[in-house]
């Protein structure tokens, strides 16, 4: 009957140690999803600063200077489907950030013609509201840059953790899936070529 009863009382502190060590593995990886989706948001405020001042550089471009419509235009349409492009923080695939990703690029791809562009007008670059906006947009694409990053290393560490053993077995059974990270653009591997000829 003792030994019953010993059994019995083993088995009910094994069960609440590991119910315990499960509600803290739970806590910790809804943490550390949470802190991932937190900086996420922190991303998407970064790339809409961007846009927000990409509005105000077109106008400031288009009030002084008769300029390159097509160059502009570009710029507005790439703007637009950037803006447009949206992800569901709680769950972002590899596919949707990739379409994310590509947006993006496409908007930076679009204003850098744009900033290139915009040499040949002397009166734009003497532009103090232009010049001001050029400086906070490059100020802009450097914090998209860290929050990015900042973003991956969150994302990349709960990625890691739901994959460990014995974590991985809440991670399964509490369907904690891995969370997508930026990635490099294609190409962007390869060094530029500089070319210092003037002729």
């Amino acid at each position: 009957m003792k030994k019953g009863i010993i059994a019995i009382i083993a088995l009910g502190i094994l069960g609440v140690i590991v119910v315990g060590w499960y509600v803290s593995t739970n806590n910790k990886l809804v943490d550390m999803k949470g802190q991932a989706t937190k900086q996420w948001a922190n991303v998407e405020s970064s790339y809409q600063r961007r846009s927000d001042l990409i509005g105000n550089l077109v106008k400031t471009v288009q009030g002084a200077a008769d300029f390159e419509r097509e160059t502009l235009t570009a710029v507005i349409e790439a703007r637009a489907k950037a803006t447009s492009t949206s992800i569901d923080a709680n769950n972002i695939t590899p596919e949707q950030l990739a379409e994310f990703q590509q947006a993006q690029t496409g908007l930076s791809s679009a204003l850098s013609r744009l900033l290139v562009t915009v040499e040949r007008y002397p009166d734009i670059k003497a532009n103090q509201n232009f010049l001001e906006l050029q400086s906070q947009l490059e100020g802009t694409e450097n914090r998209i840059n860290v929050e990015r990053n900042r973003f991956n290393d969150l994302a990349g560490e709960y990625n890691i953790k739901i994959q460990q053993i014995p974590t991985n077995i809440v991670a399964s059974i509490a369907n904690f899936d891995p969370m997508a990270l930026f990635k490099s653009d294609a190409g962007s591997e390869d060094v530029p070529e500089v070319d210092f000829e003037f002729n």
